[in-house]
């Protein structure tokens, strides 16, 4: 792999020079490396970026990065590559997220591609092999020596030609709106922190408990997700996934009860931090019970749940047929969203509903039916008059 040249960043001065050059350019390729291993928030340690011309390295341990916001709240184009975990980390250093963006991983997925890693992209398009790196690279560790460097560098390098080759076949299928609409719709909901409330529901064990031991681990797990994010740690620093699922099950009254349960280090049982969790536990307790949760499917009609089934399996075909990724036009969710008559269900607008929520639409109303062609696949057709044999 032959690398064009790149500049390492590190001082005010040059980031204003760059920031200067970056003004006159249409299109910016975009990467970050960063850890949250010992935070809660992520912390950026490297920004890589390439334009037509150039490719920068910006080290955030050794200049404020703020100043770049100007450029992401530009009409230049931010072409990154599986954005929703870098789009955090942005929004965190620099207080905005790209006004335009180009996501090389959405596109693909609309030329048959099914959420492609950057090398495999960069090779099945470009005939290009980037080099793997190395995925323990610490990347807070200064200096970083040249193969980290170059390594950096490399996974912005190709991300422009990528951009032109995506946009060509994009077009020439007509799916180019499509997957403009898709990235829009990425930049403005990547994510970020979870609501506090929801964080019991990233545990697998308490999203089994039943009855009152359900809204102690919410408090619980609530409180765990505020401390951490107020004390910028992970939440396991605090409190095991285990010691939550063990107190929502014996929830205490005393830091003896505290540390007395699996998973709580008893002298923390006995600081500060084991006051609050026996506080959030009587919480928990006073607050009652949670409703259990209602699947997609429980939560249609029940006349409605055997479409389901079959609906899925004519989307994936449809999805299969036309070379889109079946993970990007609808999960099963979105599904049940637009058979319950969601207005807000993502396959009633967009190119969603022009490939199949609006064929859905008129199967639900008993206007159109899906029927087996007699070689394995599904075909919908039109159905004329409710009296009409299926």
């Amino acid at each position: 792999m032959t690398l064009a040249a790149y500049q390492w960043v590190a001082t005010e001065r040059d980031l204003s020079a760059l920031i200067s050059t970056l003004r006159g350019v249409d299109r910016i390729a975009l990467d970050t490396e960063f850890h949250r291993e010992k935070t809660y928030y992520p912390k950026l340690a490297l920004l890589q970026l390439a334009w037509d011309g150039g490719i920068a390295l910006i080290d955030p341990l050794a200049v404020d990065i703020q100043p770049f916001a100007e450029i992401l709240d530009s009409d230049v184009l931010i072409v990154m590559h599986a954005a929703q975990q870098d789009l955090e980390v942005m929004q965190r250093a620099c207080g905005v997220v790209p006004r335009r963006l180009f996501d090389t991983q959405i596109a693909a997925g609309f030329i048959g591609f099914s959420s492609p890693s950057l090398l495999n992209l960069a090779e099945g398009l470009l005939h290009v092999k980037l080099s793997k790196g190395d995925r323990l690279t610490d990347w807070l560790r200064r200096p970083l020596d040249d193969d980290q460097k170059s390594y950096a560098a490399s996974d912005v390098e190709h991300l422009c030609a990528l951009h032109d080759e995506l946009v060509s076949r994009l077009e020439a299928k007509g799916r180019l709106s499509w997957a403009q609409e898709e990235c829009d719709w990425m930049r403005t909901h990547f994510g970020g922190p979870p609501d506090p409330d929801e964080a019991w529901l990233r545990i697998k064990e308490a999203r089994q408990l039943r009855g009152k031991a359900r809204g102690v681990a919410q408090a619980v797990a609530a409180w765990r997700e505020r401390s951490a994010a107020a004390k910028d740690l992970p939440v396991r620093f605090l409190l095991g996934d285990l010691a939550v699922v063990s107190i929502a099950q014996r929830p205490p009254s005393s830091a003896a009860d505290l540390g007395a349960v699996r998973g709580v280090d008893e002298r923390m049982a006995k600081g500060p931090l084991g006051q609050a969790i026996v506080a959030a536990a009587q919480e928990g307790l006073t607050a009652g019970p949670i409703k259990p949760e209602v699947s997609s499917t429980e939560s249609l009609d029940r006349e409605l749940r055997p479409a389901l089934t079959l609906v899925s399996a004519w989307v994936s075909q449809v999805a299969r047929d036309h070379h889109v990724d079946p993970a990007l036009l609808a999960t099963r969710q979105d599904l049940s969203d637009l058979l319950r008559g969601d207005p807000a269900a993502a396959l009633s607008h967009g190119w969603r509903a022009e490939m199949v929520g609006d064929a859905i639409g008129r199967l639900v109303a008993g206007h159109a039916a899906l029927a087996f062609d007699g070689h394995g696949e599904l075909v919908l057709e039109p159905r004329f008059g409710s009296s009409t044999p299926d």
